[in-house]
């Protein structure tokens, strides 16, 4: 049995596919804001306060970790775990912690969930995330409504990672491989704004555009959309900096499972739907 804490996230929802693809028995924690596969088992309850989950530990293997699912009760899920019989957990971190960007605050509160990780007791693994490039739904609207992408720091660039790469490793990590190791996973082209938006105008054949503007306009739109704070000012930090130092850019992923990572282009085919095409 593996059980999955943010599984309603971008990451949790592919590494559920993928697990119940490969026949393993799943649980999931969630608030009930998602629902699952008839197959996949949900235990719904808050994580802050995560004794009511002694139980549901029992038969499992492995446990995948989400901080921000998490948050202050990781440390006692961990030590539950450990008392339960739980051999190993994978944790989704952060590339920040190692190559900063951003508000540093972020960057501490995930290498404070690598500390409490290591000293629990549990197998462990580290999967140090870059940019998703699911983060480009937030542009599915604009690109829906116009040919004009417009966002903050045009020369901002990254390396997203497809969540299917991420899955693919987790699940190894999951399975017992890479114990006590901390891998660093992007995807394999540094992008700046307007290179992934053509990207996506190539996949749904229309000549897009990005248009800057300042990053308080875009924060000001974030939070009006109903977003809590920490969401525009992670998001616009990092952004930032990226533009003055592009973000780190790894072959991690190729070498672990075999293959080419996939592209940006390969994640926007996959998701043409989504921006109209």
């Amino acid at each position: 049995m593996i059980l999955l804490t943010g599984a309603g996230g971008v990451v949790g929802r592919a590494v559920t596919r993928l697990l119940l693809h490969e026949g393993r028995a799943v649980t999931v924690v969630s608030r009930g804001e998602t629902r699952f596969p008839d197959t996949v088992r949900v235990a719904e309850g808050d994580l802050f306060s995560p004794y009511w989950l002694e139980a549901t530990l029992d038969g499992v293997e492995a446990i995948q970790l989400s901080p921000r699912a998490s948050g202050s009760g990781l440390g006692t899920l961990l030590q539950l775990a450990r008392k339960q019989g739980v051999r190993r957990a994978v944790l989704l971190s952060a590339t920040t912690v190692e190559h900063p960007a951003g508000e540093p605050r972020f960057a501490t509160q995930f290498r404070a969930a690598e500390d409490l990780l290591k000293d629990s007791g549990l197998e462990w693994t580290i999967l140090r995330l870059a940019d998703f490039a699911a983060n480009s739904l937030a542009w599915a609207p604009q690109i829906r409504a116009g040919d004009v992408v417009r966002g903050a720091y045009a020369e901002a660039r990254t390396s997203p990672i497809h969540e299917a790469d991420i899955a693919a490793v987790a699940v190894q990590a999951l399975a017992g491989a890479h114990a006590s190791l901390t891998l660093t996973l992007t995807g394999p082209q540094s992008l700046d704004q307007p290179e992934k938006v053509r990207i996506i105008g190539d996949v749904v054949d229309r000549p897009l555009s990005f248009h800057e503007i300042p990053a308080e306009q875009v924060r000001q739109g974030m939070l009006r959309q109903g977003l809590p704070e920490e969401v525009p000012a992670r998001l616009l930090g990092s952004l930032a900096d990226y533009a003055v130092r592009p973000g780190p850019t790894s072959s991690t992923v190729e070498a672990l499972l075999g293959r080419p990572a996939l592209t940006f282009a390969d994640w926007a085919c996959d998701n043409a739907a989504a921006f109209g095409g």
